[in-house]
């Protein structure tokens, strides 16, 4: 396979494993009319101090003018958060009658003094008042078609495995919410349709099914892939975090603050239908085969990665709410890949050539599980501008993981060759990415175009996080980087709206100077 041109994910950014009949509607971020482009204003805010909910609506009273929205009928609120600067900001999800936009979110942010710094996110000011309640498909109607569409059965994909701490879980999530659906001008009420599972294939299905007539709007699975070279045994010596139960140890990690546990598993060899596998054990704590080496691997970064978001900024786990980490190694035969699968990352041991056992690379790992991050804070739309920053950020932090060079998967990128890699950060062309906005491939949004070159025109990106780097250094960069993810970026941001994310987060943080640096780097690349 053809990372460069096909393959999303670690490190080649993020592929869609598809399964199934796909019905994709397109839907671009990058001013192409079709999706809403997220707005961020700091100019010309008005209005008293804000110190809760109230506050903030009269804010947008005062300030109708520029956001044109009603705080009482437009907006509801989600969260509100105050960060270790003492800012504080008020996330809210833009609905239409009382039913939420997809993927459509309005963030408010407030200085210790309760001055509004900056608001942010997909306004939809040209949305209708009123949304077209009729409802001739229901929930459970809505399940079904989605089931149909993807053309696997609930009880294909609805297991049952236990865990190490003796408790059962399912490997199936069916989710089914209604929603307000935007295309190309269009507002409709539809159901969004999550389904998520391991077998018969890893599966992590996006789906919005029209509440009124039952079509199929758009359909996304949005498993994060990574083709990848593992080398998957370095000869190095690590220690790991192991579990002693009924005379054998497992890779079954529990020292992790106030989190759920690390857990790694081998499948032998299958494929969708024997996910996670059996538990990595052995009987006297030395974890030293062959067999053993990709398992140790993997347990080990994963919790490396846990490590780094822990104590740079005090995530605990990739959702920040204690979730398990699974890993599964040897999945299927020659397998040039690794992915996130929406509750479980998967590696292949490659095939000798291209790649050799993928979990071998901790930029990787680190590169997958920031998809998982950020699936659970910007949540950055698959496609397009959006798309290839979600790949972006995923590979700079591979990078504050594995930060000895600019290059992404080298460690297990064809096995015996030094030197060569996926991507570099520093030189995206000679991957064949593009470094600067002259040239940006503006390909189809589709799966053949890459989802519109999330893979591709990540480079971009990733080359104003070298500059930024080389600018400020990995300590403040890593922090402007993680509070723009976490903090401002929403699902359909685009290269610009990083942009004046990463300034804000550097202004916040560290000053002027810090952001004029930002400004500085994506200059650089021709996103201004």
């Amino acid at each position: 396979m053809n990372w460069k041109h096909t393959v999303a994910t670690f490190v080649l950014g993020t592929s869609l494993v598809t399964g199934g009949t796909m019905a994709h509607a397109e839907v671009g971020n990058n001013g192409n009319g079709k999706a809403e482009n997220p707005v961020f204003m700091k100019e010309n805010l008005q209005g008293k101090k804000v110190k809760s909910e109230k506050g903030v609506k009269e804010f947008f009273k005062q300030n109708d003018a520029l956001s044109q929205l009603n705080p009482n009928s437009d907006l509801k609120l989600l969260k509100t958060e105050t960060d270790d600067l003492g800012m504080t900001h008020y996330t809210y999800q833009r609905v239409i009658g009382q039913v939420p936009v997809a993927n459509a979110k309005v963030v408010v942010h407030t200085d210790q003094e309760g001055q509004v710094t900056a608001v942010n996110g997909e306004f939809h000011k040209d949305a209708p008042k009123k949304i077209k309640q009729t409802k001739e498909i229901q929930k459970k109607e809505a399940l079904d078609l989605a089931w149909d569409q993807i053309d696997v059965s609930r009880a294909e994909a609805n297991h049952v495995q236990k865990s190490l701490k003796g408790e059962d879980f399912q490997t199936l999530t069916e989710n089914s919410d209604l929603v307000v659906h935007y295309e190309d001008g269009t507002y409709t009420l539809a159901y969004h349709v999550e389904l998520q599972f391991s077998k018969p294939y890893p599966a992590n299905w996006q789906i919005y099914i029209n509440a009124e007539s039952g079509e199929v709007l758009k359909s996304m699975n949005l498993v994060h892939e990574a083709t990848g070279t593992g080398t998957g045994v370095l000869g190095d010596t690590k220690s790991l975090n192991t579990y002693f139960y009924n005379n054998t140890y497992y890779l079954f990690d529990t020292t992790k603050p106030m989190s759920g546990v690390i857990e790694t598993f081998d499948n032998y060899g299958g494929e969708y239908y024997s996910l996670p596998g059996s538990y990595v054990t052995d009987s006297g704590n030395t974890f030293y085969s062959e067999r053993q080496k990709a398992a140790v691997d993997a347990h080990y970064y994963a919790g490396e990665v846990f490590d780094y978001y822990y104590n740079q900024f005090g995530r605990v786990s990739y959702d920040n709410q204690g979730a398990d980490v699974r890993s599964t190694v040897h999945y299927g035969s020659n397998y040039n890949n690794a992915a996130w699968t929406g509750n479980q990352m998967i590696y292949g041991d490659g095939d000798g050539s291209t790649f050799t056992y993928l979990s071998g690379a901790d930029d990787i790992v680190a590169h997958e599980l920031t998809h998982a991050v950020t699936d659970t804070t910007a949540e950055l739309v698959y496609e397009n501008q959006s798309g290839a920053l979600n790949e972006s950020f995923s590979d700079v932090f591979g990078y504050f993981v594995d930060s000895e060079d600019w290059l992404m998967g080298e460690d297990v990128y064809t096995p015996g060759q030094p030197g060569d890699a996926l991507r570099s950060m520093s030189n995206p062309n000679a991957y064949d990415q593009p470094d600067h906005m002259n040239e940006y491939q503006n390909l189809p949004n589709t799966e053949a175009g890459d989802w519109g070159g999330v893979h591709i025109n990540s480079g971009i990106p990733n080359k104003a996080a070298y500059y930024t780097i080389n600018s400020l250094g990995i300590a403040q960069s890593e922090q402007i980087y993680y509070r723009a993810l976490t903090v401002y970026l929403t699902p359909n941001s685009n290269f610009t709206n990083a942009r004046e994310a990463l300034e804000q987060s550097a202004l916040d943080l560290y000053g002027t100077s810090a952001a004029n640096a930002v400004s500085q780097a994506w200059d650089n690349v021709g996103v201004y």
